[in-house]
């Protein structure tokens, strides 16, 4: 090794190489490695004068190995990939025993939340690590494990299995439900008040589309209470603040409670449902498939 440095002066000067190479373009390297340009010439410079060999033929926009640098880019690709192996299986190794599981905050709290106990007391030995976030994250960039998407179960790099039906009621509070005496059709419904999600990044059907599927005259209206996220429009819709769009999933146990209430007979089946995702690509460790497993299983004969 003491051999190797004094022939490359610095290991850097190699992964700079590497870069380089495969992208046949400096800046595009720099790119990739968060440098300027010059400093990637610059280390292409000082390896080829340190081996005393020409490695790229250089013209206005691209770059292309000689046939010396195709000799040394085999090798330097090859031995980067094993230490690249080397790595990730340590790295899974000694994060084994964390499984970390995305989904909305919704989801988080009205349906995983209530199922923790019986899932640490059937796996005590993993740790579990429950994120919320308002967007879709890319599960291999981020080191997720699961993930809980809306959609038709098919992503691309992705496997998937059916957690719920997406069933949409109209719910309220039990005081607010026996108050309105006039819901004797859909189209009464527009005249309470209703409880919108606007959400920032996840597309979610609206009253205009729970209409829309009833074939119901709807004007959207001006005024009516608009939050951004589901978990606060629950919250304000057991707080008595109107009528809002319950997602069966989320909602069941809130309704078994007596904190909410639903209109069951007008139930909208959109179709779509919510699974749980994880990486084709990736390989799961032993405590994440025994977390799907697990998930999976609490599935079973949901339909909404």
């Amino acid at each position: 090794m003491q051999e190797l440095w004094k022939l490359v002066e610095s290991p850097r000067h190699l992964l700079v190489f590497e870069a380089a190479a495969r992208h046949g373009s400096f800046t595009r390297a720099a790119r990739e490695l968060n440098v300027q340009q010059p400093a990637v010439s610059a280390a292409i410079k000082q390896l080829e004068d340190a081996l005393g060999a020409r490695l790229f033929h250089r013209a206005h926009r691209s770059v292309t190995l000689t046939s010396t640098g195709e000799r040394l880019y085999t090798d330097v690709f090859g031995a980067f990939a094993r230490i690249l192996d080397s790595v990730r299986s340590l790295a899974a190794r000694s994060a084994g025993d964390r499984v970390t599981l995305t989904a909305s905050t919704a989801f988080a709290h009205y349906w995983m939340v209530p199922r923790l106990a019986e899932f640490h007391a059937t796996h005590p030995d993993v740790d579990l690590r429950l994120q919320t976030s308002d967007r879709e994250p890319d599960i291999d960039a981020e080191g997720i494990s699961l993930a809980i998407r809306r959609g038709n179960g098919n992503w691309p790099g992705c496997q998937s299995h059916l957690i719920a039906a997406e069933v949409i009621t109209p719910i309220a509070s039990p005081r607010v439900m026996a108050a309105a005496i006039n819901l004797r059709s859909i189209g009464n419904l527009g005249s309470q008040p209703l409880i919108h999600l606007e959400e920032p990044v996840r597309d979610r059907p609206t009253w205009a589309d729970f209409f829309r599927h009833w074939r119901v005259p709807y004007a959207e209206p001006r005024g009516g209470l608009r939050l951004n996220d589901y978990a606060l429009v629950l919250q304000a819709t057991m707080a008595g603040e109107g009528f809002t769009l319950g997602w069966r999933h989320t909602t069941t146990g809130l309704v078994q409670q007596g904190l909410l209430a639903e209109r069951a007979d007008w139930a909208w089946e959109t179709g779509a449902g919510f699974y749980l995702v994880w990486s084709t690509s990736t390989p799961l460790s032993r405590q994440a498939q025994a977390t799907r497993d697990w998930l999976i299983g609490q599935a079973v004969g949901v339909a909404g």
